[in-house]
Parts: C-alpha cells; sequence; structure tokens
C-alpha cells in the first residue's frame, strides 16, 4: 500500500512537473511572441507613419496645385476627380485587353484566358457595339450622376476643398465604400434577374456568356445608373467625402469591375472566377465580395466546381486552367 502511495505520489509529482514546465515554456514563447510582435508593430508604424507623413505633404502640394491651375472652380475639379480621370483609368485599361481580345497578343494575356476557346478571337461587330454603348453610358448616364452627385454633395459641404483627409480617414472611407457596394450591388443585381426586368434590362449585359473587360459597362442604361453607378456613389455621399477620395474610390471600383469581367485570371490580381461564373451560369455569384452570397446560399452550385478551386490570387505563372484542369467529360 505505501508504495502503491509513493508510486502515486511521484507520478502526481512529475505530472505537476511537466504542467509547470509547459506554463513556463508557453509563458517563455507568449512573451517572446509578443515583445516581438510590439517592437515590430512599433517598428512598422514608425516607418508608416513617416512615409505617410513625407508622402501626405507631397499630395497636397500637388493638390494645392491642380486646385490653383484649375481656379478653384469646384465642377471643374469634381468632374474632372470623378468623370475624367476614372474614364481614362477606364479606357486605358480595357484597351490593352482589347488588343489581346482581338489579335490574341500578346501570349502573356491570353493564355490565362479562364474560358477556354471562347472569344479566340472576339467577335469585333460585337465587341464594336458594347464600346458603343459603353460611350453612351459613360457620356449621358454617368456624367450627368456625376453632376447631381456634387449638387447634393455642395449642399452638405465642401468636397473640393483644398485640405486632403488624412490616409487614416480615407482607410475608414474605403472599408465603409466596400460595405456599402457589396450590400447595394447585391441586391439590384438580384433585383434585376427578376423576371419582370431581366428580359427587358438585365439581359443585355447578359448577352455576353464569356465577358471582356469593356462589358464591366456594357448595360441598359436603367441598369447602368440603377447597378453600376448608385452602388458606389451611395458611400461618398453619405460620409460627405473629399473629392480626391471619391476618385481614388472610383478608379478602384472601375478596375476591380473590370478585372472580374476581363476574362483573364492574370497572375498577381484578384480572381475574376466569381463573376465570370456568373455570366456562364447566370444564377449564381451576384455580389462583390462573395459575402451576401455565402448568406444567401448563391454560390452553391459555384463551390462544387472547377472555377471555385481557381479562385484565388494566382502567384505563379502557369494559369490555373492548366495547373488545376477541368475534369475529364465522361463518355456517353
Amino acid at each position: 500500500m505505501k508504495g502503491d502511495t509513493a508510486y502515486s505520489t511521484t507520478g502526481e509529482q512529475q505530472k505537476q512537473g511537466k504542467l509547470w514546465d509547459s506554463v513556463k515554456t508557453t509563458a517563455f514563447i507568449l512573451g517572446t511572441g509578443g515583445l516581438m510582435f510590439a517592437a515590430f508593430r512599433n517598428s512598422v508604424t514608425w516607418h508608416l507613419q513617416k512615409f505617410w507623413g513625407a508622402s501626405g505633404d507631397f499630395w497636397q502640394a500637388q493638390w494645392e496645385r491642380t486646385h490653383h491651375l484649375l481656379g478653384g472652380n469646384e465642377w471643374s475639379i469634381f468632374l474632372l476627380g470623378t468623370a475624367v480621370v476614372p474614364t481614362l483609368v477606364y479606357w486605358c485599361f480595357n484597351g490593352l485587353l482589347m488588343v489581346a481580345d482581338v489579335t490574341g497578343k500578346p501570349n502573356f494575356i491570353t493564355r490565362y484566358r479562364i474560358q477556354l476557346g471562347k472569344n479566340d478571337p472576339v467577335d469585333t461587330a460585337k465587341l464594336r457595339q458594347a464600346v458603343y454603348t459603353v460611350l453612351y453610358n459613360q457620356v449621358f448616364i454617368s456624367l450627368p450622376m456625376m453632376m447631381l452627385m456634387l449638387l447634393i454633395m455642395k449642399w452638405r459641404g465642401h468636397p473640393c476643398r483644398q485640405e486632403l483627409p488624412t490616409f487614416h480617414w480615407f482607410l475608414m472611407e474605403l472599408c465603409i465604400f466596400i460595405l456599402l457596394e457589396e450590400i447595394l450591388f447585391y441586391y439590384s443585381h438580384r433585383l434585376v434577374h427578376h423576371p419582370l426586368l431581366y428580359k427587358s434590362i438585365h439581359k443585355q449585359h447578359h448577352e455576353w456568356t464569356a465577358p471582356v473587360g469593356v462589358v464591366s459597362l456594357y448595360a441598359h442604361p436603367v441598369e447602368h445608373g440603377l447597378s453600376n453607378m448608385l452602388p458606389v456613389l451611395v458611400g461618398p455621399i453619405i460620409l460627405g467625402s473629399h473629392v480626391a477620395s471619391i476618385m481614388v474610390w472610383l478608379c478602384l471600383a472601375i478596375l476591380a469591375t473590370s478585372i472580374s469581367h476581363c476574362g483573364y485570371h492574370l497572375p498577381f490580381l484578384p480572381s475574376p472566377e466569381f463573376h465570370d461564373f456568373h455570366h456562364l451560369r447566370f444564377n449564381q455569384c451576384y455580389g462583390v465580395l462573395g459575402v451576401l452570397d455565402r448568406l444567401h446560399g448563391t454560390d452553391t452550385l459555384f463551390k462544387q466546381t472547377k472555377a471555385y478551386e481557381r479562385h484565388c490570387v494566382l502567384l505563379s505563372l502557369t494559369p490555373l486552367t492548366e495547373s488545376i484542369p477541368d475534369s475529364p467529360k465522361k463518355a456517353k
């Protein structure tokens, strides 16, 4: 009995000793990791503050120069930032994509085609019609909406003021812009897919089952105003944002939607697989980020496909259609 008691006591002591060693090891790891994280964070914060301080001074000086060059005219400043610059970004980016779509060159772009065998080459007559429609939407829908937006924002404040917002404030604005766009685009997009609206409005956009970049703004004028423009403008109007913030946001939104429609899964760029699948199947993947699709279950079919496996940032130069090929078709 005594031997059993001694053995039991020794075993408990060994367990306690191991437990104490584990606690000390854990405390050492957490303490060291915490100190390293704090040091790293402080270092990064210091460098970022130094960088953004110098960068902020630079951009503030450029903005004041532009403001002075335009004579402080709010209409000129606002339309330059919200209409001219985003439009130039749209056509420069999509112009390069159209060259690849029409000529099949450069191979660096075309080898990353998502829907193999589609738009190879693109139907030029169909593409020309898309270009005309986009130009119409930009001139007769987007431009008037920007002019109305300025009137609303002038009533609320001074969107063209000389002082730029801080970088931290802009980051907060950007988060709100993205959230509101996701909500408004998802539900407005679902709305135009309703049978009462689809045939007369949204069907035009879905003429392209294999989209190309310029198709991002190829839509019925009603859809362009309701689903393309409104979701990206509501955030800046609510927050009373500076025109510089609006300009950056619109350029980012234009690049994002162009990439989503481009038809190529290019290295180091956001994945377009999600929205490309929407054009292919129509009743899946309505949103931008996919958050509301997950909530409403409108991505279940997408998750069962190879496109879902490829829905990631490509970090190599090997096309995902090669590294994750489609499953071989079963013989009938």
